[in-house]
């Protein structure tokens, strides 16, 4: 199947347990929909507020404003969608079914206690070796250890736990929780009233999920040899809930939430979003409502973080927001169960796999994401469910790219304290340019570029490298977001259905699938002429763009470097059961 075939599927949809509809234009409501029973669906326009009031004058209702798109999401039933779609200032209308929790909530008023109290002075000892595997133990050292750069965590919420909300030196550091499903802001409060106050068992994390990345990104737990349990330990936080105690959530409760961390970007000193949660794309990266709002908080200077998703090793993996060219999306590696020997480390199997359906290059880097270890309460979801990897004392092992990428998340806060003046654009080129490929003992790539990217990530060279201008080169943001241009990356395909990489000297992409030998993470760039890959073309909807380069069936007819993969798509493989399609925050994953 060829791209372009493949882009024809367009649909957009909810996380969690329900799909949804994409309707444009004269497009016809999928014949599985309920008439005139309310659905809730995403309305964008050239207002929000002119979206809002026809919304109300076709009778619907309004349940969310998410500025940030110009759109709102409303409850509305198949006739009212009819009259809306040839509304005037009605550009695009999305589905956005909402998911309700499925069990009662875990905790009780007996949960956490003088026990776990007790627990979590004796897990002081335990140490995570992730910091001191990508060299952020050497910056703690050195007093960079993330102070003032604040990490918005858009997620499941946080819990009130030890290294969690407070910081390495013991200060209250959770400056602000939103809770997104229910349009509520959580006050200032403590003694200092610029941290949350937790005096009261104030807690909003059911699921768990939220805390644990929490802790991976930025813990600031000391162990009993001195180092700290988090990338950086001491970067100021903000909670913003999506999810239920299931992990699961609707579309236009995340774009909310987005929403609210660009409007808070200022007062709360926000410079990075960690976005763990992936769900399968249904269209142009620039035709998704939730993917709109992540270049807006980026072009607004947020660095975003987001996980290349846990559907590993297929070609073509990358998740949504992952597959937006402009931020730092991020696969995974495992530590063979050995957390200190960095020599046996491999790409992890689940671990997403590029390129995107527009050729861009994904994962930018990988990070550790196999075995980590951080806390969560025994009482939330996750370790209610899977008991096995709860290791007491409020420890979790958990493995993902979800972590992974608040390794990443860490490693910007880190980048950002030592030259508070980096745009986004400019961290995401430190990291990528310092990150080590994988490399088999004659020095030959281990995993292509569209499994590891750059590489492994390295906190010490991201911060301390010079480099600034090798990322995003040949985007446009302001024009994407407008819908004046759209781009496309230098990744393609052969007539043999192989991927390879345009106009790229050095390198042959050959693998046939997630190899799991260790293989030694090497010094140095991947590519003798610098990031040429991540230059993007100007995509039209034409044969041949700017640059001569043909799209014509997703094929290009020059010489190019082959990355080999069983698992390439066929004609088989269409989204034609988007209404049964499930994704999550959570995915699990077996440990590796």
């Amino acid at each position: 199947m060829d791209r372009k075939t493949l882009f024809s599927f367009i649909a957009v949809y909810s996380f969690a347990l329900a799909a949804t509809l994409f309707l444009g234009g004269n497009d016809e409501i999928d014949a599985t929909s309920v008439v005139d029973q309310p659905s809730s669906y995403i309305l964008k326009g050239e207002s929000t507020e002119q979206v809002a009031e026809a919304v109300l004058a076709a009778g619907g209702e309004v349940t969310h404003e998410l500025a940030i798109i110009q759109s709102v999401a409303a409850n509305l039933t198949e006739s009212q969608v009819d009259e809306l779609r040839i509304a005037r200032g009605i550009l695009r209308i999305y589905g956005n079914d909402a998911v309700q929790a499925s069990g009662k909530p875990v905790k009780d008023s007996n949960g956490g206690g003088d026990e776990t109290d007790s627990g979590d002075e004796v897990a002081g000892s335990a140490y995570t070796e992730f910091p001191s595997l990508v060299e952020a133990d050497v910056l703690h050292d050195q007093g960079i250890d993330g102070w003032g750069i604040t990490i918005a965590v858009l997620d499941s919420g946080i819990y009130n736990g030890p290294g969690i909300t407070q910081d390495r030196y013991g200060m209250d550091r959770l400056k602000a929780v939103y809770d997104a499903t229910i349009d509520y802001e959580y006050k200032e409060g403590g003694k200092s009233k610029s941290a949350i106050d937790f005096t009261d068992g104030f807690d909003i994390d059911e699921n768990g999920h939220g805390s644990h990345v929490a802790g991976v990104a930025a813990s600031g737990k000391l162990s009993d040899a001195g180092k700290y349990n988090g990338i950086a330990p001491a970067a100021p936080l903000v909670a913003v809930k999506v999810f239920d105690a299931n992990g699961v959530g609707s579309y236009a409760d995340v774009i909310r939430g987005v929403d609210w961390v660009v409007a808070n970007q200022q007062n709360l000193q926000i410079r990075v979003l960690n976005l763990s949660l992936s769900a399968p794309p249904r269209s142009h990266y620039w035709d998704d409502p939730l993917n709109q709002a992540v270049m807006a908080a980026w072009e607004a200077g947020i660095v975003v973080v987001a996980a290349a998703g846990n559907t590993g090793p297929d070609a073509q993996s990358i998740g949504v927001p992952g597959n937006v060219p402009y931020v730092i999306t991020v696969g995974a590696m495992t530590d063979n169960y050995t957390p200190a020997d960095g020599s046996d480390d491999y790409l992890a199997t689940f671990s997403a796999v590029g390129p995107t359906y527009e050729g861009f290059v994904k994962p930018e880097v990988v990070a550790p994401g196999g075995h980590m270890r951080a806390s969560m309460e025994d009482v939330d979801q996750i370790a209610v469910d899977h008991p096995s990897f709860y290791l007491g004392a409020n420890f979790f092992e958990m493995s993902g790219t979800s972590q992974a990428t608040a390794v990443v998340s860490g490693i910007a806060a880190l980048a950002l304290q030592m030259e508070p003046g980096l745009t986004p654009d400019q961290v995401k080129c430190k990291i990528m340019s310092a990150a080590r490929p994988a490399v088999k003992a004659d020095g030959s790539l281990a995993y292509s570029v569209f499994q590891q990217g750059a590489g492994m990530v390295n906190a010490y060279d991201a911060v301390h490298n010079w480099n600034r201008d090798c990322a995003n080169n040949g985007l446009d943001i302001a024009a994407d977001l407008a819908g004046t241009k759209h781009f496309g990356g230098r990744a393609n395909q052969d007539e043999n259905g192989d991927y390879y990489l345009m106009g790229l000297d050095g390198y042959l992409w050959t693998n046939n699938g997630a190899d799991t030998s260790g293989y030694l993470w090497t010094n140095g760039y991947l590519w003798t002429n610098g990031y040429l890959w991540t230059n993007a073309y100007l995509w039209t909807d034409g044969s041949v763009d700017a640059n001569g380069y043909l799209w014509t069936n997703g094929y290009l007819w020059t010489n190019g470097y082959l990355w080999t993969n069983g698992y390439l798509w066929t004609n088989g493989y269409l989204w034609t059961n988007s209404l049964s399609e499930t994704a999550g925050i959570n995915t699990w994953v077996d440990q590796e």
